[in-house]
């Protein structure tokens, strides 16, 4: 009887975690190789992805900072540049995220699933598009490398929207 317990809590536990990594993937890095690793990956424990800050100069992206929920990540990148921030409608979410690199990051364009399309930089340098590998999900977190001036690389990681986070 302990064996066809066991047996059936191992196949309860191996289709959750099939479930689980149908449905996240990832996009990138693109850009260069310089700069120190970041990651959002905690951050997304706080909620959806509900609003982007991004700076920029005549010829880079130089920083971002994201907030999960009503939690801000920690900014990356330099300070100096034009900050532009964009804010998501309550249950919307970025479902493709393409740009521009060469040795940095030059552009970013935001798609979210309202059909709204955010740009940031110029539109010079080698083209990338990032969308997800799996049906019904979203932009959960981003991670790359960032200088002290700049941001060097970036990468996306997609899984499916958080339920209780539904309001937000």
């Amino acid at each position: 009887m302990s064996t066809v317990a066991f047996l059936a809590l191992l196949c309860a536990s191996a289709s959750a975690s099939e479930i689980q990594a149908r449905s996240s993937s990832f996009s990138g890095n693109y850009g260069g190789r310089g700069g120190k690793r970041f990651s959002h990956s905690g951050n997304q424990l706080d909620g959806p992805i509900t609003a982007i800050r991004v700076r920029v100069n005549s010829y880079y992206i130089i920083g971002l900072q994201v907030r999960y929920g009503k939690v801000w990540s920690d900014y990356v990148g330099g300070k100096l540049g034009v900050l532009k921030e964009i804010l998501l409608y309550p249950g919307e979410s970025v479902v493709q995220v393409s740009g521009k690199y060469n040795y940095y990051l030059r552009k970013l364009v935001f798609v979210t699933d309202k059909s709204r399309l955010f740009t940031f930089g110029k539109d010079r340098g080698k083209s990338f598009k990032a969308v997800p590998s799996y049906p019904n999900t979203v932009l959960r977190f981003i991670s790359g490398r960032s200088g002290r001036s700049i941001i060097n690389a970036i990468g996306f990681h997609w899984d499916v929207y958080p339920s209780k986070h539904e309001n937000c």
